[in-house]
């Protein structure tokens, strides 16, 4: 896989820090946090909608969500992989507690799966123009990158997005993403002038997106380098999934990873994929993750992956989340102990714009994958930052370093 999700490191302070503003405008709004009924945890990364619109998010590491819409939502709709889909009344008064139950997977006796992961991937490839989309569409973003040293959050970005989906018959070119609003926190200490910073940011969503830009990793070429293996199937939305290992099975110039991916067993579309570089050579690893550094800079990779989440609405499958995550240690030459740095980047799509809405976004006004949110955050600042759309609620650890960011 010839990766193009890379960071890079410099030694210079970020932006100043500017004003955290919040107004809603959306008049309802429906929060509560989800948990597991059999452990009580918290559930991460949970799909969350509005059954007859397109407002979506999803729920925090501490399993919160909070979702708007322009009209009274009745239902509210949650999905997760491993877990029964489930929908429940809605309630505006009190912030809801929803529970939900693991998934149990039954074998149709009618149905008899074979074991063969290449000729089943080879098949849901085949299949993308029938899952996926045949006209452009537009949608709503939430997008936010968060970078710590150690356990502390040195800064924090943010940016409601729009991006612009070609049809899947066509080449990914005049796919692109823009930035609406957005808002930046920094830490003013001297000692966290590393500043670690994700080259594309909101474009993640259109680059990584490897269901339609398959010259990632879903072609041929690049399948040669894996070894791939059948595991234990796996249930989404209450559908059976089948769940195939990449393992690398070759000697490359270039780091490859370990992923996984899941197809629905009935469509045989992709509904989520996740890939894990192979940092076991440094050097290559280095390559595949850092645009460039200073020279008194010693970087140590430690992980890089990708997480992507595919919703089936109207008889389509669609990116609906995108999660990066950075991690490595970095230090100056002359001292004695190394540093761990954690830069997470995530994206979902809020709501799926239809009709005389579906206009392309213009060259001038895209994103470039080559432009840092962090450097341009103040282009696109706004005191109504939170005005007309969805977002992921901050779990606890943010709000808390948010509140200490800006006493700093």
């Amino acid at each position: 896989m010839k990766t193009i999700l890379r960071i890079l490191t410099c030694l210079c302070l970020l932006a100043g820090p500017v004003a955290w503003g919040q107004s809603d405008s959306l008049r309802y709004v429906v929060r509560g946090t989800v948990y597991d009924a059999l452990g009580g945890k918290p559930l991460a990364y949970v799909s969350v909608t509005l059954p007859g619109t397109n407002y979506a998010t999803v729920s925090n590491q501490d399993g919160a969500f909070v979702i708007k819409s322009d009209l009274p939502p009745r239902f509210v709709s949650f999905s997760l992989m491993g877990y029964k889909a489930q929908t429940v009344p809605a309630d505006r008064d009190q912030s809801m507690r929803v529970m939900m139950t693991r998934g149990e997977y039954t074998l149709d006796p009618a149905r008899v799966v074979t074991g063969d992961p290449l000729t089943i991937l080879r098949e849901a490839i085949y299949k993308i123009q029938d899952n996926c989309p045949l006209e452009p569409e537009l949608f709503d973003c939430f997008y936010r990158e968060t970078a710590q040293k150690r356990q502390r959050f040195i800064y924090i970005s943010e940016a409601v997005t729009k991006m612009y989906k070609t049809s899947f018959r066509t080449n990914f070119g005049r796919d692109r993403a823009a930035v609406v609003k957005s808002r930046l926190l920094t830490s003013p200490r001297k000692s966290d002038t590393l500043a670690v910073k994700v080259l594309g940011g909101p474009t993640q969503a259109v680059d990584l997106d490897i269901v339609k830009n398959r010259i990632l990793i879903l072609n041929e070429e690049d399948l040669e380098n894996y070894r791939l293996e059948m595991l234990d199937p796996v249930m989404l939305d209450d559908r059976r999934q089948f769940v195939i290992a990449l393992i690398p099975a070759a000697t490359k110039d270039y780091a490859l990873h370990n992923g996984t991916v899941y197809i629905d067993q009935e469509t045989m579309a992709f509904t989520r994929i996740e890939l894990s570089l192979d940092v076991s050579d440094p050097s290559k690893a280095t390559y595949s993750m850092l645009v460039s550094k200073p020279m008194d800079i010693r970087f140590r990779p430690k992980e890089m992956s990708l997480l992507l989440n595919y919703k089936r609405e109207e008889g389509k499958s669609r990116l609906s989340y995108v999660r990066t995550v950075f991690r490595f240690n970095c230090d100056a030459r002359k001292r004695l102990f190394n540093t761990e740095f954690t830069a997470i980047a995530e994206m979902v799509v809020t709501n799926r714009l239809t009709g005389e809405d579906v206009v392309p976004i213009a060259r001038q006004e895209s994103f470039r994958s080559g432009d840092i949110l962090a450097d341009k955050t103040q282009a696109y600042y706004d005191p109504d930052f939170w005005k007309d759309y969805n977002i992921i609620e901050p779990t606890e650890s943010l709000e808390n370093a948010i509140n200490r960011l800006k006493k700093e």
